[in-house]
């Protein structure tokens, strides 16, 4: 190896670094848990036009989008603590917008056979970020 290819590996290896960073695991884990703690009670009604906590469980390849959904959803019916949602909805969106997280295909469209309640949509959530850590 010569000089040269110095400066090339080194920058190779601080990419690999920021974008295992950016992934989020740690972070979007401790947030999911923190959410799996105080669940909320309302049911899944697939068949009710507004159940308030129907929420995407992603089909593999869209995971990303369908969290983004989920957590929007969230917020949108003040579910949870909406600090902790916010912050896993922006983490999400900034993976799915920027082809962050590797290991998690990008799908741009969330796609789901299935809907679950909160605690089934977190717990996706969580199953997923650990099986990258």
């Amino acid at each position: 190896m010569d000089a040269s290819m110095l400066p090339y590996i080194l920058f190779s290896c601080l990419l690999l670094c920021v974008q295992a960073q950016n992934c989020s695991v740690r972070e979007i884990i401790r947030h999911t848990k923190l959410l799996l703690e105080s669940p909320v009670s309302c049911p899944c009604r697939e068949t009710a036009v507004s159940s308030c906590s129907c929420l995407p469980i992603a089909e593999p390849g869209h995971e990303l989008a369908c969290f983004v959904e989920g957590t929007e959803h969230m917020l949108k019916h003040n579910m949870s603590s909406n600090a902790v949602v916010e912050r896993l909805n922006l983490s999400f969106q900034i993976q799915l917008d920027r082809n962050l997280c590797e290991s998690l295909a990008h799908g741009a469209q969330c796609q789901y056979k299935t809907k679950g309640n909160v605690k089934e949509f977190l717990t996706k959530i969580l199953r997923t970020y650990q099986e990258i850590n």
